[in-house]
């Protein structure tokens, strides 16, 4: 090959390589989309005590669609917790699930899974793992 074409070559592997990177996205991005920001708005009116305002924006999140699994994990798990606080077992248990089903590593921490409202329907949710 010549050196002219050993160039060439190079310099379109280079090209194509470049094409592959990615960069991870900010929080300006995220922001951008709807369910990301749903899930923020959510998880910030979980924090504030907010449970209605919570619930309909983690439901908001989770039916745009979240496109990453660890944050539909965690939509789940913050409906569960406010599901189970208003005494909504069987849609706590569900929530639960979709957890688990959308991240099979979701786990509590152990501070969370020793709440005495939630904790008892998580661990029955997750006794066969």
């Amino acid at each position: 090959m010549s050196r002219r074409g050993l160039h060439g070559l190079l310099a379109a592997t280079a090209l194509l390589c470049a094409a592959c990177v990615t960069t991870a996205p900010g929080l300006t991005d995220v922001m951008q989309r709807p369910a990301e920001r749903a899930l923020l708005t959510g998880l910030r009116a979980y924090e504030d005590g907010q449970y209605a305002d919570a619930e309909r924006e983690l439901k908001k999140a989770l039916e745009i669609g979240l496109s990453s699994a660890k944050d539909r994990a965690s939509a789940n798990k913050h409906l569960a917790f406010v599901y189970c606080t208003s005494n909504r077992v069987p849609a706590c248990d569900q929530a639960f699930r979709a957890a688990v089903a959308a991240d099979p590593e979701f786990a509590l921490s152990k501070a969370e899974a020793g709440h005495p409202q939630w904790g008892p329907v998580y661990r029955r949710v997750t006794a066969g793992r």
